[in-house]
């Protein structure tokens, strides 16, 4: 089978951020977990320009990001087999690259809510997202019940909405502690909404479920906390990145 390659996008200009994705990709192609198969995916990652706001904080740094990666995007449509915009939101360049492509276009903030619907066992459970600044509270619970087709005023029963730790991205590996601290009792606020599946809400807090996964322990003891599924953007995003390229 021809091996395929994806391009993972960081559409702000912090190299850092980038670099935080990568391990956690390549731990996904590791023989030990295997999500990915090593010798049929390859993973290349792009960060934006330097015109590209350094931290993704609200639609307009959204927009703004948008404007900045496209062109430098465009003349890579032609090397790669599927794209993932690894920014946990309704972003632009989603839909701006699938005008530009037939191939495989996806953000991880609707991999990661799709997901989320799949793991609830019951029609009574409900998912919610840890997040950074408070504005992302209200966007994307917005962006949740546009994604499923809710029009304004409704909302899906089973979205708990969304706490949030009031970081930046840039800020999510500056003090370990303090976001350790924010991280864990914004979790523990959505836990006690009755969530069974929390959303890492910034692609800038990808791998950090261990953090979630241990305030859902704290929380609800070893049992219940363990039952709790966490999800992570990327790794959700990667997975059904290299699924659609197959079947495309």
């Amino acid at each position: 089978m021809e091996s395929k390659s994806l391009l993972v996008i960081n559409p702000n200009s912090t190299v850092s951020i980038t670099e935080s994705l990568r391990p956690l990709a390549e731990n996904l192609c590791s023989p030990n977990v295997l999500y990915l198969h090593p010798f049929l995916t390859s993973i290349t990652f792009f960060t934006g320009p330097a015109n590209s706001p350094r931290s993704i904080n609200n639609d307009d740094d959204a927009m703004s990001s948008a404007v900045a990666c496209l062109p430098s995007l465009i003349p890579l449509l032609g090397h790669h087999d599927g794209f993932l915009v690894a920014c946990y939101s309704r972003h632009p360049l989603v839909w701006q690259l699938k005008s530009h492509t037939d191939k495989p276009v996806i953000g991880i903030f609707e991999s990661s809510i799709t997901l989320a619907l799949h793991l609830l066992r019951r029609e009574d459970e409900k998912f919610g997202i840890v997040s950074t600044g408070l504005v992302w509270e209200s966007l994307l619970s917005i962006g949740v019940n546009e994604a499923f087709g809710f029009g304004v005023g409704s909302s899906m029963m089973c979205f708990a909405g969304v706490e949030t730790t009031g970081l930046n991205a840039t800020d999510l590996h500056d003090s370990p502690a303090e976001v350790r601290q924010r991280m864990t009792d914004a979790t523990k606020r959505l836990l006690n909404k009755g969530v069974k599946v929390v959303c890492l809400g910034c692609a800038g807090m990808a791998g950090m479920d261990r953090i979630v996964r241990d305030a859902c322990v704290q929380e609800l003891g070893e049992e219940k906390g363990q039952g709790v599924r966490v999800v992570d953007g990327i790794k959700s995003g990667l997975v059904m990145l290299e699924g659609l390229v197959k079947v495309v």
